[in-house]
This record gives structure tokens, C-alpha cells and sequence, in this order.
């Protein structure tokens, strides 16, 4: 007599993880234009739904390669590039709304 072995459907395995994790911070912020919602909250490890694509020269993606693993050797703060760049957008972002003119970002994008 052969035994069946139960396995899990692919709705098990692609389950709504709503509830799972906490809702996107930055969800009002889409809907109410570039001004409104909170600033400097990341996402964290959750999927995204949104996607942008940048072109990093070969010096800059050595720099971040080298950013995550002196994180992870020195700090062990273990993050994947991803997380990286989007903790560096949210600290940008923060500075912005923060210092407005005299951001950072407005100092380096106006050199």
C-alpha cells in the first residue's frame, strides 16, 4: 500500500501576509503627495511593491559592498544592499524635510 504524503497547496506558500507585518509607514505619503506622511521610517524586510532601477558606476557599487560588510564584520548589523540604499534614502529624506536649503542633499545636488 503506497503512502501519500500531504503537502502544502501553493496557497499555503503564498498566504496574504497582511496583519504579518506592520503597514507601510509611508502608504499616506503616496497618496497625499511628495509633502505629507511621516519621513525617515524605512520599510525594513517586508516585500515591496514598488521598483526603481539605478546605475551605479563601479566605485560606487564597491563602496556599498564594502559599506555592508564593514556593517555586518564591525557592527554586526547584517542588511542586504537593498536595505542599505533604502536606509540611506530615508536619512536623506529626513534631512530634507528637515533643513529644507541647507539639506545635505540640496548642498550636494546644487555642487
Amino acid at each position: 500500500m503506497p503512502r501519500r504524503v500531504s503537502l502544502p497547496g501553493a496557497e499555503e506558500f503564498f498566504r496574504p501576509t497582511q496583519g504579518a507585518v506592520p503597514a507601510d509607514p509611508r502608504a499616506a505619503a503616496r497618496q497625499d503627495g511628495p509633502d505629507a506622511g511621516p519621513v525617515g521610517a524605512t520599510s525594513g524586510r517586508v516585500r515591496h511593491d514598488e521598483k526603481i532601477t539605478i546605475y551605479l558606476s563601479g566605485e560606487e557599487l564597491l563602496g556599498l559592498e564594502r559599506a555592508r560588510l564593514a556593517l555586518r564584520a564591525r557592527h554586526r548589523a547584517s542588511a542586504d544592499r537593498g536595505r542599505i540604499v533604502r536606509e540611506a534614502i530615508a536619512i536623506a529624506l529626513a534631512d530634507l524635510a528637515a533643513n529644507g536649503e541647507a539639506s545635505e542633499l540640496v548642498r550636494r545636488l546644487r555642487a
